[in-house]
């Protein structure tokens, strides 16, 4: 078979089924009893993606593909293995910045090969066509900005960069939009520019989109990292897709736009549940501890707090128990004890449901995936809208690590700094457990109301720890 029927027929053929496969396994990813069928669609159609490419390109040296293609499986596999679930939401970040900074390098590399290397004297818009100029810059401008974003979120996640709060720099404002400008003129003059020297303005180009992406992540606080994880994800796909373009690739072109698309969606999403529009979270601020109204353990009176046995009691007689899973439950690894837990109180006859909130945790469906791992029934992960209007006829709820979503003051405090948020209502329930450490303040560094509420008990120390304590306490009801 001909290079030339193979690039005409076979390859569009195997573009077209690889865009199927995402489209379905993105479909399916949408619910947690087909993830793993949509994650499995997703690699298959990659693969065939892969294949499309090799064939596309006809003769290449397939020792460096060999190569870097065993080289990331076993990274990525020794990855995926070792990869606690708390440590997921890095993973992801982690992952979108490697979207970003692949796509800078194509864009890049086609850039260098065209103009640098072939001592082109005309102009970069003729060399590659106007399009496909300007494409190089975005994927450059964009990439960049996703990677060093990325690696921000990453460290902020992880607490190690001022333990997830904001950094507002003076002057943050004009400093960005200052970059943002110098990133227009650098791109257009790399456009406009002939000869091998015309590289020296992609790569200051370059070297804004990194800083930038610093900068327009650092001002952000640990609430609203699910925003920034998956916005950073939209992000990585308009790069690929960029990339896409810049090569000529339709199929990277389409499945860019998809993961720009998702990730996007996602983000209005998240800014939905958490009252805060778009802007509003990339000025950033959200978190900064002299800002808040509250956050110390010392500012709570009237807390009421009780052990394992204490709460098996209660939980004896009731007909109904919500449980809300948080970050702390993941610090814990408690999943699987819940999930005991929660098949003991069933066995009694007890009604069991987890309420899930779209921000609970460290990234988009963090607590679902985590619940998932344990093989709890998904059927029982009730979403906010169809949960809440059961918090009233239920006798208890189980807060473990949660906080801010559970917080009344978004609802009864207009001048808290979470005002308008909307919350899972588990304060209307007869009797809440929560779960905690301590007394100290979420994301948004504010005192919790509810742990003041008369029907509110606390049961401090670690949620796997506490969890054991109550299915000791149950079997010998």
């Amino acid at each position: 078979m001909s290079q030339e029927v193979i690039k005409s027929t076979i390859v569009p053929i195997i573009y077209l089924l690889s865009t199927v496969l995402f489209i379905f396994g993105i479909k399916r990813l949408s619910k947690v009893k087909t993830a793993r069928q949509g994650n499995t669609l997703a690699a298959v159609g990659m693969l065939f993606a892969i294949v499309g490419a090799l064939l596309e390109l006809g003769t290449v040296d397939y020792r460096w593909i060999i190569g870097g293609m065993a080289l990331g499986t076993i990274i990525g596999a020794a990855f995926a293995i070792r990869v606690q679930m708390t440590s997921m939401p890095e993973m992801v970040a982690l992952f979108n910045g490697f979207g970003g900074i692949a796509s800078a390098l194509v864009a890049t590399s086609v850039y260098w090969r065209l103009v640098v290397e072939s001592g082109a004297t005309a102009k970069v818009y003729d060399a590659l066509g106007t399009d496909e100029s300007i494409t190089v810059m975005l994927s450059v401008l964009i990439g960049g900005i996703t990677f060093t974003g990325s690696i921000v979120a990453l460290m902020k996640l992880q607490g190690s960069l001022k333990k997830g709060q904001p950094i507002l720099l003076p002057a943050r404002h004009f400093i960005t939009f200052g970059l943002l400008a110098a990133s227009i003129v650098f791109g257009a003059l790399a456009v406009l520019a002939g000869g091998p020297d015309s590289i020296i303005w992609v790569l200051l180009l370059a070297a804004v989109s990194l800083v930038l992406g610093i900068l327009l992540t650092i001002p952000i606080g640990g609430a609203d990292m699910p925003v920034v994880v998956s916005l950073l994800n939209s992000y990585s796909g308009v790069a690929a897709s960029m990339a896409g373009f810049v090569i000529g690739n339709p199929l990277l072109i389409i499945a860019g736009a998809m993961v720009g698309a998702a990730g996007l969606i996602l983000t209005q999403i998240m800014c939905v549940a958490m009252n805060r529009s778009l802007l509003n979270v990339l000025v950033g601020g959200f978190g900064v501890a002299d800002g808040a109204s509250g956050g110390g353990s010392d500012e709570y009176t009237g807390v009421t707090s009780c052990g394992p046995e204490e709460a098996a009691m209660v939980l004896e007689d009731a007909e109904s128990v919500i449980i809300i899973p948080g970050y702390g439950l993941a610090v814990a690894q408690a999943q699987h004890a819940v999930r005991e837990l929660a098949d003991l109180l069933k066995a009694r006859g007890t009604k069991v449901t987890y309420a899930i909130h779209p921000v609970a945790g460290r990234m988009p469906g963090h607590m679902n995936v985590l619940l998932a791992e344990a093989d709890v029934p998904y059927e029982e992960l009730l979403e906010m809208d169809e949960i809440n209007p059961e918090f009233k006829s239920t006798d208890v709820v189980i807060i473990l690590g949660a906080n801010d979503v559970v917080n009344p003051a978004a609802t009864k405090d207009p001048t808290s700094p979470i005002a308008g948020m909307p919350i899972l209502n588990a304060h209307e329930a007869r009797s809440v457990f929560v779960v905690k450490r301590s007394l100290s303040p979420g994301y948004a560094g504010i005192k919790n109301e509810l742990f003041e509420y008369d029907n509110t008990m606390m049961i401090f120390g670690d949620a796997k720890k506490v969890l054991q304590g109550l299915i000791g306490e149950v079997k010998d009801l």
